[in-house]
């Protein structure tokens, strides 16, 4: 599992009994879709999860939580406001 569970979700919005289930299969799918440390934009990723770009993106800022796991999420400049992501995991130590 890349992060811990269970997944502590927030904003101003955010009410558990809600979006709990939401948002943790939104993150899965978005890990599951970029793990394998290739670069994609958000319209690649939304092909493969069918979740939205905007909320592709705000995935991208949860891995890079503490919470989350602090993976290392890049961002490549392409052109023009148009970004490509790769997600780096961070192992955990198993010593």
């Amino acid at each position: 599992m890349p992060f811990q569970m269970p997944l502590r979700f927030d904003g101003d919005d955010y009410l558990p009994k809600r979006d709990d289930v939401r948002l943790t299969g939104q993150l899965l799918r978005v890990w599951n879709a970029v793990c394998d440390q290739n670069w994609y934009s958000l319209k690649e990723i939304a092909e493969k999860t069918g979740d939205p770009e905007a909320s592709i993106s705000a995935q991208l800022r949860h891995l890079r939580k503490p919470r989350f796991g602090a993976h290392l999420v890049e961002r490549l400049h392409i052109t023009r406001g148009f970004y490509k992501y790769r997600l780096t995991p961070k192992l955990k130590d198993l010593s």
